[in-house]
């Protein structure tokens, strides 16, 4: 096999797996069709480069190196010689569906097809495929290249030798594969999703962010509150997290609250555009 690994969408996380990937030495194919966010994710990348040399992380050659060992294409037919694919898409099952169906046909036989959905069953996924074994989730947090630890998702037919390919790869990134079973929402989401459907509700209750947040921060010892938790996540994506895991639960606990529903349709999705639960202005 090659060693190439193929990133399958330019925004906040493709481009953040992308870096982690290519500063830790991968050779990486970037497939994007909106020239526009290829072009953020190229600067995004550079600037990586420039801190990471003045903060003296990593070997200098390997950093210098990392812009040069990404290709970016629009083109998912150029995916024939990748040995590992970490699909990147947005949170919606028959895009996924779809993708999954398209990289079975391209990819050779022994390439694992790896989704970083937050919710979608990795079952779901792989069903659409003639590859099951070669399929598992590994859903990295926000930001990639800033976290130590990637949820890695073992469906009922991933094999052995998927997962240990899977681990290695992570390990060679510097993190820890957490290895959970197959639901939706997994484990992480599970929770945290409702955690932040109950705490955007207390909105429309008449509580503000910061409130909410500064319990959690200053009384739990949380990193931040589930409210700025969700903004960096982005809120267009935790909505349609919430939609996935009410559809695939048919709990209704997993709604989308007003408070959160207005922001998205508004196009304040919290960090990447400035404004969310909180203001980044």
């Amino acid at each position: 096999m090659s060693g190439i690994v193929a990133v399958l969408g330019a925004g906040t996380m493709g481009a953040g797996i992308a870096q982690c990937l290519a500063q830790a030495g991968r050779e990486v194919i970037v497939v994007e069709p909106d020239p526009a966010a290829v072009e953020r994710a190229r600067r995004g990348l550079d600037e990586a480069v420039r801190l990471a040399l003045l903060l003296g992380r990593g070997d200098r050659r390997t950093a210098l190196d990392a812009a040069r060992r990404v290709r970016w294409t629009d083109h998912l037919d150029e995916l024939g010689p990748v040995e590992f694919v970490i699909e990147c898409a947005v949170e919606q099952i028959e895009l996924k569906e779809k993708l999954f169906a398209e990289l079975d046909r391209i990819c050779p036989a022994e390439t694992v097809l790896a989704t970083i959905t937050s919710a979608i069953p990795i079952a779901r996924l792989a069903a659409v495929t003639g590859r099951p074994d070669r399929v598992l989730g590994l859903h990295f947090m926000n930001p990639a290249p800033l976290t130590d630890a990637v949820e890695v998702v073992r469906g009922a037919a991933t094999s052995p030798d998927t997962m240990t390919r899977a681990t290695e790869l992570l390990t060679a990134l510097g993190k820890e594969a957490i290895v959970v079973g197959d639901r939706p929402g997994f484990v992480l989401n599970r929770v945290l999703m409702l955690s932040i459907a109950e705490a955007a509700a207390l909105l429309d209750a008449g509580e503000s962010a910061a409130t909410v947040d500064a319990l959690f921060e200053r009384c739990l010892g949380h990193r931040m509150g589930p409210l700025r938790t969700a903004d960096l996540i982005g809120l267009d994506n935790v909505a349609d997290t919430l939609e996935v895991l009410r559809r695939e639960t048919g709990a209704a606990h997993y709604r989308i609250p007003p408070a959160l529903a207005t922001l998205v349709a508004a196009g304040h999705f919290g960090r990447k555009t400035g404004q969310g639960f909180h203001d980044y202005r």
